[in-house]
């Protein structure tokens, strides 16, 4: 096995682990077979005996070459797990020539283009020796024209010919031979019996389990392929009411495991609490359970609005699949749909069924992903099959009779996929739901068995009260509001209209445009931090001679006709009175940026392990199993012995520590070996010295990869010194997006909040000295200290996703932290964290999460201070108050004494 080849392939391409570990058991059946799995003249029989013996699973090929499977579940990605055979056997290996098989045309299409470079999803990105010379793509449409110039050039390089077995199967109807084996005149043979003759053909079968007893395949067999390789998420096949599994899987990573390891949708059934479907008649139910769905539907839109806002990216359309019983109910729902709801969605439902061909089905399906495209909700008759690889399918209502296990299994697949990539953290963007009010328990005892695939699924209960729903609102600062105006509109129509003020800033049209072209010059500012150190000094006399200049340029380029507009208004009072609004309601906030200078000095501090998690190893059963074929008699033969020795038992985790690439060996090699001795030690007092054995033996992974972990967290890196940078003096707010129920009336943030459960749905306003108009709050405790806040601040606002961007150390990865207040005092500026006492540890200290927060927020306030107070501005604090201190007799001045933090140690 080629590892470094291995380790190169997986890393320029990105692939998961279950992609990694399919291509080591690719690479682990050729070297166990001595590169004969790859021989043309090889002795098919006695390789299959060789690889049973690697893999357990493996029974029979199940053709006339040797084939392997890998059954990797939906989402994972099939598609550039081949990318990387191909890549591996060709780097490894020197195979030129390689045979893909597609189920239909739209995969067809798919691969070729995912094949071919220069196409958003390029497999072969990153492969080096790709990108001089990259693969020759030949398919079923040009196989003529290209194949002639292929066949006549000895040179060429690696050659991917793709195909449609779909229509394969259809030209070998009545016993006749496929196109590709028939004479061309372009060749003067057929293409067929060119890739036959070749000397290391590998045939790649995507969703092999859709044709795989066809006729179209059983004419390819005559291909002569060195090697099958079968890509699945069902190694199955249906006949009838039978399902026959694979015997050639030697991968197997099923839904479950996926869901574990955050590759794919989380799926959620759904139901009404305390619902009883028996009360309802057959229609009732029926409309229920699509009310249900829009609610949950809806409720995604915003969520997934808000995250793209939040983060900057690009919207996701969601929608909604529901599961007609046959093709009339199919277009009674359409009907009911487009009309119910005021008409909401007229000309969002789309129906598709077997009265469409299936091409044409699953293209239409594939365009429901654009958003551009309308549709919103989709009713389909049959299970979806393979093919629609869709990322936006969030809510699916069945309306269709199946039992609880076809139900889930074969309606989930299809909505998987993650719009992102990966998980976000943020479950409504992460869940798939399934509205079965009827089948809610079935369903449950389903996923309850131990060998169920919904072992993962989770559980949702609806509200019936809970009548509303959820709509996103867009919310912009103080100043925004009193330049701009307008109401405040959430994207279900609600209106939020602030208090009137008792004179408008500008009231002309042409005083609002200088004051928002001068708004525009003013932010242009915040990037000069050698004319504007603070937002203070955007009073000075040069600076505001510089806006004004800026300004009436703007109003006069290019449109003459304004300088009449000009003359009406005084251009000088304008900008005065806007840069008043700006330094009246900005909190300076400047944009630092630190690096490292000089010497950078990296590593891990000795520690203590943590044996917890190595103490409860037990040792495991290797032993084998000798059964004669002539008596039955089975013998035993070792006990747990795995054949891997190490002289000293350290050792065995060494070797795995080795394999991080983050830890260099030769730096760390004291604290590496006395970690695995504490491991050894821990397992010497509870074990006997052969159980010790043979845990190391087997089990040594698991332990580097827990002393791995616990190295984490005891990383430091040092430099000689830090050079802060300053960019920006002073930042403008950016927008809010909130996500609330819609359709509420903006709350007072005095009025108590009876149900606390539901505040992260509820909207605050009547603020005096918040920088914003409306505000939202994650706990009561945060309500009850904006309270505070409005008796003894200045000015504070709670900051939005993105405003400071500042990081955490949270294990191997660095999420951004925002704090939950920024406040100004007359004497100072407040970084301020409000955390509730469940996240203390047992000796009161608060836990390693809150901890690096803390620690980010401190050190972010220390060089805003440095940065400010040279500058005549005001230093910056960080406090972390507990939620059970936050009481309204308390003032603020107390809570900076008693819970300011410092860079020596949080309290």
């Amino acid at each position: 096995m080629d590892t470094r080849i291995i380790n190169s392939i997986s890393g320029r391409l990105s692939l998961r682990a279950p992609q990694r570990e399919s291509l080591e058991a690719l690479a682990k059946a050729i070297d166990a077979t001595n590169d004969k799995l790859l021989d043309p003249k090889h002795d098919v029989p006695a390789l299959l005996e060789t690889l049973k013996a690697e893999f357990p699973t493996l029974e029979d090929f199940e053709r006339d070459f040797p084939s392997l499977c890998f059954a990797l579940a939906t989402g994972v990605g099939k598609t550039r797990l081949m990318g990387a055979f191909i890549s591996y056997l060709h780097l490894a290996h020197g195979i030129k020539n390689f045979f893909v098989l597609a189920p239909n045309l739209t995969i067809y299409e798919k691969l070729i283009a995912d094949f071919s470079p220069g196409t958003p999803k390029y497999v072969f990105k990153g492969i080096a020796e790709f990108a001089a010379y990259p693969p020759e793509v030949i398919t079923g449409d040009n196989y003529e024209q290209r194949g002639a110039q292929v066949m006549s050039d000895l040179f060429s390089n690696v050659r991917i010919n793709v195909f449609n077995i779909s229509k394969i199967n259809s030209e070998v109807r009545g016993g006749k031979a496929p196109r590709i084996k028939r004479l061309s005149e372009y060749l003067g043979d057929s293409y067929f019996s060119h890739l036959a003759g070749l000397p290391d053909l590998v045939l790649l079968m995507d969703e092999s389990h859709r044709y795989r007893a066809s006729a179209g395949v059983r004419a390819l067999n005559e291909l002569n392929p060195i090697l099958g390789l079968e890509l699945t998420a069902t190694p199955q096949v249906e006949t009838g009411s039978s399902t026959i599994p694979f015997k050639n899987v030697v991968v197997d990573y099923p839904l479950a495991r996926a869901m574990e390891d955050g590759f794919v949708k989380e799926p959620a059934v759904v139901t009404q609490r305390n619902f009883n479907p028996n009360q309802y008649s057959k229609e009732d139910l029926e409309e229920i359970k699509l009310k249900d769905g829009i609610r949950l539907h809806e409720a995604t839109k915003v969520e997934l609005i808000t995250y793209a806002h939040e983060n900057d990216t690009r919207i996701v359309k969601p929608f909604m699949l529901v599961i007609a019983r046959d093709t009339t109910h199919a277009k009674a729902l359409k009907e009911k749909l487009e009309t119910v709801f005021d008409g909401k969605y007229a000309g969002k439902v789309i129906q598709v069924d077997s009265s469409s061909k299936e091409e044409e089905t699953v293209q239409a399906l594939l365009n429901v992903e654009s958003s551009d495209e309308p549709t919103e909700i989709v009713i389909h008759v049959n299970m979806l099959k393979e093919g629609w690889d869709v990322t936006n399918l969030y809510t699916i209502v069945p309306l269709r009779a199946a039992n609880a296990k076809t139900l889930v299994e074969q309606t989930i697949g299809r909505g998987l996929r993650l719009p992102y990539g990966k998980r976000t953290g943020v479950e409504p963007v992460d869940r798939l739901s399934i509205v079965a009010h009827d089948r809610f328990q079935e369903i449950v005892d389903e996923a309850n068995k131990d060998d169920s695939v919904l072992r993962k699924l989770k559980f949702i209960e609806l509200d019936y009260e809970e009548k509303q729903g959820k709509e996103n609102f867009q919310i912009g600062s103080n100043i925004d509001a009193q330049i701009f105006g307008g109401d405040t509109k959430g994207s279900a129509g609600t209106t939020y209209k602030p208090k009137a003020q008792e004179k408008p800033l500008f009231v002309s049209e042409p005083e609002k445009k200088a004051a928002s072209a001068a708004l525009a010059v003013i932010k242009q500012y915040q990037s000069k931090p050698e004319q504007a150190p603070t937002s203070q000094a955007l009073h000075s006399e040069a600076v505001q001679q510089q806006i004004i200049a800026a300004v009436k340029e703007h109003l006069t380029q290019g449109q003459q006709s304004l300088l009449e507009d000009e003359e009406q208004i005084d251009i000088a009072d304008v900008v005065a009175k806007t840069t008043a609004l700006v330094v009246d309601n900005t909190i300076d906030i400047p944009r630092i940026i630190v690096t490292p200078k000089g010497t950078v000095n990296s590593g891990y501090h000795a520690f203590t392990l943590d044996i917890s998690g190595i103490k409860g190893l037990k040792p495991q059963e290797r032993s084998l199993v000798s059964q004669s074929l002539q008596t039955n008699e089975q013998t035993e033969i070792g006990e747990g012995d795995s054949g891997n020795y190490e002289p000293i038992n350290e050792n065995y985790i060494l070797k795995k520590l080795f394999d991080y690439d983050d830890i260099p060996y030769d730096e760390h090699a004291e604290l590496l070996y006395d970690l695995a001795k504490q491991a050894v030690e821990c397992l010497n007092a509870v074990n006997d010295e052969k159980d010790v054995e043979n845990i190391l033996q087997n089990q040594s992974d698991a332990i580097a990869r827990l002393i791995h972990a616990q190295m984490d967290k005891h990383f430091y890196e040092k430099a000689t010194e830090y050079e802060v940078e300053v960019r920006s003096g002073f930042t403008t707010l950016k927008e809010c997006s909130y996500t609330a129920a819609q359709g509420q009336d903006v709350k007072n943030y005095r009025d108590t909040v009876t149900e606390v459960s539901k505040i992260k749905q509820m909207l605050f306003g009547g603020f005096k000295k918040c920088l914003y108009p409306i505000q939202k709050f994650d706990s009561d405790t945060e309500r009850r200290f904006a309270i505070i806040l409005e008796r003894d601040a200045i000015k504070w606002f709670k900051p939005a996703k993105g405003q400071f961007k500042m990081y955490y150390k949270k294990g191997t990865e660095h999420p951004e932290y925002v704090p939950d207040f920024i406040v100004e005092t007359n004497d100072g500026i407040l970084m301020v964290e409000t955390k509730s006492a469940q996240y203390k540890n047992a000796d009161g200290t608060w836990n390693e999460e809150v901890t690096e927060k803390a620690k980010s927020g401190v050190k972010w306030c220390a060089n805003a201070s440095a940065y400010l107070k040279d500058n005549g501005g005001k230093e910056w604090n960080y406090l972390l108050i507990p939620h059970d201190e936050v009481k309204e007799a308390n003032t603020l001045g107390s809570y900076i004494s008693k819970f300011q933090q410092s860079l020596s140690g949080t309290k």
